[in-house]
C-alpha cells in the first residue's frame, strides 16, 4: 500500500490504514479458508490409507459354530483373509483389489505432500507492511495434530529430508523464492496453477481403475 499511487483517494484521510486493515482481516479469513481445505485433504488421504490396508477378511472364532464370524484381524496365521475362500468377485482377488488401491493411494500421497509445499509458500506470503508474518519451515506443523495424521500415510514430516521439498521447487518454478518476501505475480500463479491442476493425479489411470473394479463388483462408480 505504502508504493501505490491513490490518485484522488489520497486526500481521504486515513486511506492507507483503512485499506492495510481490510486487506489484513480478507488475509486471515482466506488463511483460515486454506488451513481447512488442506486439513480435508490430508483427512481424505488417511481415510484412504485406512481403507487400502483393511479389504482383507478373516474368519473368527472355531468353525464349529453353525454362524460364520469375520475379523479385520488374523487369528490363523495360515488365513490369508480372502472370506475362507468364499467367491465373491469372479476374477480379482484381494491381492489384486489392495495393488489397484495402492496405487491410487500412492497418487493422492505424492499431490498431499506437493499441496503441503504450496500451502507452507502461501501461508507465508507477507509484504512490507505485514512483518508479523512468519515464514513456515517444512519441520513446523501447519495445524494442531497435523503430524499424526501424517504419520498415518508414511508421511513424516519431522524426520524428511531437506531436499525432497527443494526437489518439489523444481516442479514448480525454477526461479528460487528468497525467504521473507513475496513472490512476483507469475511465481504465484504457478503456484495456483500447481494447487488446482492436482499434477501427480493420473486421472485417466484412476478412471481406469474405477472401471475395471466397477465391472469386477457390478457397481458404476461415478466420478
Amino acid at each position: 500500500m505504502k508504493d501505490m499511487e491513490l490518485g484522488v483517494l489520497s486526500d481521504m484521510p486515513d486511506i492507507q490504514k483503512k485499506a492495510c486493515w481490510k486487506l489484513l482481516k480478507q488475509q486471515v479469513l482466506h488463511h483460515d479458508k486454506l488451513v481447512s481445505s488442506y486439513k480435508d485433504m490430508v483427512a481424505t488421504v488417511v481415510n484412504m490409507v485406512n481403507i487400502s490396508t483393511s479389504l482383507r477378511c478373516f474368519l473368527k472364532g472355531g468353525t464349529s459354530s453353525p454362524l460364520i464370524q469375520f475379523s479385520n484381524s488374523s487369528e490363523d496365521i495360515n488365513d490369508n483373509g480372502d472370506g475362507g475362500g468364499i467367491p465373491v468377485f469372479t476374477f480379482w482377488s484381494i491381492s489384486s483389489f489392495e495393488k489397484s488401491a495402492s496405487e491410487l493411494v500412492q497418487m493422492f500421497k505424492l499431490e498431499l505432500y506437493l499441496k503441503r509445499l504450496l500451502v507452507i509458500e502461501f501461508l507465508s506470503l507477507r509484504s512490507n507492511e505485514d512483518p508479523i508474518i512468519k515464514r513456515l519451515c517444512w519441520s513446523d506443523e501447519i495445524y494442531e495434530g497435523e503430524f499424526d495424521n501424517l504419520s498415518r500415510c508414511d508421511l513424516d514430516c519431522n524426520e524428511a529430508s531437506e531436499s525432497a521439498p527443494q526437489k518439489l521447487y523444481a516442479h514448480i518454478s525454477n526461479a528460487p523464492v528468497e525467504s521473507n518476501c513475496q513472490p512476483d505475480s507469475d511465481i504465484l500463479q504457478v503456484y495456483l496453477t500447481a494447487w488446482l491442476t492436482d499434477v501427480n493425479i493420473d486421472k485417466n489411470r484412476v478412471g481406469d481403475i474405477f472401471s475395471e473394479v466397477g465391472e469386477e463388483m457390478h457397481v458404476n462408480f461415478v466420478s
